[in-house]
């Protein structure tokens, strides 16, 4: 789970059948052998959300087995999330207090800063404990967005994570692709999140990830609007 250290450019006609390509994807999972073919986002290409995403919430999160039962030996993560607009006007996670909010959720003390890269909004650095630093990048991402039955919007998003731990010894690579679906419902935002690792072809490999799959159940309740913010 330390990929949630992390976690769609405008709305367009293409967007449905992205999303096609997606919920395909998804039926797949857990056989993915190899990553999908995303595409590489540009330096300043953030993730865009759509606008029911926006605000500060509550995020629940639950391990899932193949089939999408809890594992009842996981204990549920508890921790906030914020998505806000950016200087162009798209609504985008707030990086830096998403993901310490997490990070500090997983790892408690262990998590000392997370820094944003400056230039490239795909890349974050978190410093741990031991002295050992987790660089995070987007190298590939797919997302669109589809209306349901009921009316309400599903988006979908697929990225694809290079994964360096530094610290002593050699760096350790892996490459995490994660395959998520959210829902308008009632409860605020529901989420199935689905997660492959893969070694890095022809680099030293963290083989403590390399084949693991993993699967969450994400629900995000709207917290209150700080009157002071």
């Amino acid at each position: 789970m330390l990929l949630q250290l992390l976690v769609v450019m405008g709305a367009d006609a293409a967007e449905p059948a992205q999303a096609s390509l997606l919920e395909q994807r998804a039926m797949e999972w857990p056989e993915w052998s190899l990553p999908a073919p995303l595409p590489r986002p540009r330096a300043r290409q953030d993730l865009i959300y759509p606008d029911w995403f926006e605000g500060d919430w509550q995020v629940q999160s639950d391990t899932l087995d193949p089939d999408g039962s809890r594992l009842k030996n996981e204990s549920t993560l508890l921790h906030r999330a914020r998505f806000k607009r950016n200087q162009a006007g798209e609504l985008v996670g707030d990086r830096p207090f998403n993901a310490t909010a997490i990070g500090k959720a997983l790892l408690g003390d262990a998590l000392l800063s997370v820094e944003q890269d400056p230039e490239r909004v795909n890349r974050q650095l978190a410093r741990l404990s031991d002295d050992v630093l987790l660089e995070t990048s987007v190298i590939g991402r797919r997302q669109g967005v589809v209306s349901t039955e009921s009316g309400r919007e599903r988006f979908l998003s697929d990225e694809l994570v290079l994964q360096i731990v530094h610290g002593p010894g050699a760096p350790r690579l892996s490459r995490i692709e994660t395959l998520t679906r959210y829902e308008q419902c009632e409860a605020g935002i529901c989420t199935d999140q689905r997660q492959v690792s893969y070694g890095a072809p022809g680099l030293q490999t963290d083989q403590t990830l390399a084949g693991r799959s993993s699967r969450f159940r994400l629900v995000l309740t709207r917290l209150p609007q700080d009157p002071a913010g």
